[in-house]
């Protein structure tokens, strides 16, 4: 019997899937994320991983499982996993994309809207001090629609989050290495801008794009230097993407007004600074955290191991 290591817990409906097909499976269920020593323990006779972007599969772990045919990421990215050596052991890398969609989408929604109207701030002073009363000029914060939406990367997220600033009225313009057409671009009802350009006059930016060795530190003091001195920054996407120091740095300063992160450069460590500041909302990486998302993962991972058990091949393969 073929066997399945889960370096977490998973949705049930992923062990229910794989043991209804004849595998054999143990899973990871301690309150921290496993450590690199136990898993390194744990795959000595597994024929497939299911792991998660917590947890890093190097050299040292894939070295450690000769038996090893497959590694079903479970998520989108895949930074945690290095899937070039993994090729040269012949061992498929895939990952979960598009099904946590909607959801980060609707986070990074969420999060400009509680930016906007200090809806965490307001929250935060009710449960400490309260509030004096109505007022006219007491806790203001900002309308959204009207406002310039800059998205860094716009690929399905990246799309979804535009198609919903649309509909809250907001002027949506994008950045990506590959310009869409004409068409695509009305459609999504967007404009391409220079990375530069879109920096200088977005509102709000929104980090939509995936991790590369291009794009580490890519929102640095430089950056924040030209951003508008009222404008905010989300990042939903990876945290390396934003100099943390730099950015704390700017937020301290006035620089920019303020930032939503859901990701973090030392995840999942949090430099403690960010806690002091009332104009920063930070979040636990929830941006796939559903019900549906979660569960849709679970069968995409699973279905994947049951494909290689199979001799198949399975889907959303990365290291082709």
């Amino acid at each position: 019997m073929s066997k399945v290591y889960l370096s977490a817990e998973l949705p049930g409906v992923a062990v229910e899937k794989l043991r209804a097909n004849g595998l054999e499976v143990e899973s990871y269920t301690g309150s921290d994320l496993i450590s690199h020593e136990e898993l390194s323990k744990k795959v000595s006779n597994v024929d497939f991983l299911i792991t998660t972007l917590s947890t890093k599969v190097d050299k040292e772990i894939i070295e450690a499982a000769p038996k090893l045919k497959l590694i079903a990421n479970f998520g989108a990215g895949f930074n945690n996993i290095d899937i070039v050596y993994a090729k040269t052991k012949k061992i498929i890398v895939t990952n979960t994309p598009r099904v946590s969609t909607n959801s980060v989408a609707e986070v990074t929604m969420g999060l400009i809207l509680a930016l906007s109207h200090r809806i965490v701030e307001g929250d935060h002073q009710m449960r400490q001090s309260g509030f004096p009363g109505w007022a006219p000029l007491y806790f203001l914060g900002h309308e959204i629609a009207g406002k310039n939406l800059g998205i860094v990367g716009l690929g399905n997220i990246g799309s979804e989050v535009a198609r919903r600033a649309n509909s809250l009225d907001m002027k949506v313009s994008y950045n990506k290495p590959n310009q869409l057409s004409d068409p695509e671009e009305r459609a999504l009802r967007v404009v391409y801008q220079p990375f530069d350009e879109l920096i200088q006059t977005s509102d709000y930016i929104s980090i939509n794009a995936p991790l590369t060795s291009k794009n580490h530190h890519q929102f640095n003091a430089s950056i924040f230097k030209q951003m508008k001195k009222t404008a905010s920054l989300i990042n939903v996407a990876r945290g390396p993407i934003v100099d943390e120091n730099d950015l704390l740095n700017a937020l301290k300063t006035g620089e920019i007004a303020g930032a939503a992160l859901d990701v973090y450069e030392n995840e999942p460590k949090v430099n403690n600074a960010f806690k002091d500041l009332k104009n920063v909302i930070l979040t636990p990486h929830i941006g796939n955290a559903t019900i549906e998302a979660r569960n849709a993962m679970a069968d995409i991972v699973a279905d994947n191991v049951i494909s290689a058990s199979k001799g198949q091949l399975p889907h959303f393969v990365v290291n082709k």
